[in-house]
C-alpha cells in the first residue's frame, strides 16, 4: 500500500492558496484603481473567506501533524513559521476590518486604502511563507523524514 505523501498535500495546498492570493491581490488591485464595485468587492469578498477558512485549516494541520513530526530533528524553522501563522491571523484581522468599513460604505477612501494596504500585506506575507516551505523546509524534511513519520503525519491528516 503507497504511503500518503503529507508533504505533496500541503504543496497543493499552497498551490490553491497562490491562486486565491492572486485573485485577492488583482481585486485589491482594481479597487485601488477604480474605486468600489460591488463585482470587485464581492470578488476580495470570495477570496478573502478562503485565506480566511482554509489557509487557517492548513495552517492548524501543520502546526498539529507536520511541524511535531519535523520538530523531532530540528526546531528553529518551525519556531518561525509559527510566528508567520500568527502574524498572518493579526493582518487578517486588519482585512476583515477593511471590509467591513468599506461595506459600510462605499465612498471611504481611508478604508479604501487599508483595505488594500491589508492584501498587499497578506499577499506579501503568504507568498514568502509559501515560498520557505515549498522551497527550504519541504526539501530539507524530505532529507531526513522517515517513512514512519510519513505514516503518522499521514494518518493524523486523514
Amino acid at each position: 500500500m503507497a504511503v500518503l505523501d503529507p508533504i505533496a498535500i500541503f504543496m497543493k495546498d499552497h498551490d490553491e492558496a497562490l491562486t486565491h492570493l492572486q485573485r485577492l491581490k488583482r481585486a485589491s488591485q482594481e479597487l485601488r484603481k477604480n474605486g468600489f464595485s460591488d463585482r470587485t468587492f464581492n470578488q476580495l469578498i470570495k477570496a478573502s473567506a478562503f485565506v480566511d477558512q482554509e489557509v487557517r485549516e492548513h495552517n492548524a494541520k501543520e502546526e498539529t501533524v507536520l511541524f511535531p513530526v519535523i520538530e523531532r530533528y530540528v526546531e528553529g524553522p518551525t519556531a518561525v513559521l509559527r510566528e508567520d501563522h500568527i502574524r498572518l491571523g493579526k493582518v487578517y484581522k486588519k482585512l476583515r476590518h477593511g471590509i467591513g468599513a468599506l461595506d459600510e460604505s462605499h465612498d471611504d477612501e481611508i478604508a479604501l486604502i487599508e483595505l488594500c494596504e491589508a492584501v498587499d500585506e497578506i499577499v506579501t506575507l503568504m507568498v514568502n511563507h509559501i515560498h520557505t516551505e515549498n522551497q527550504i523546509l519541504f526539501p530539507l524534511v524530505r532529507k531526513f523524514i522517515t517513512k514512519k513519520d510519513l505514516r503518522e503525519a499521514a494518518q493524523k491528516l486523514l
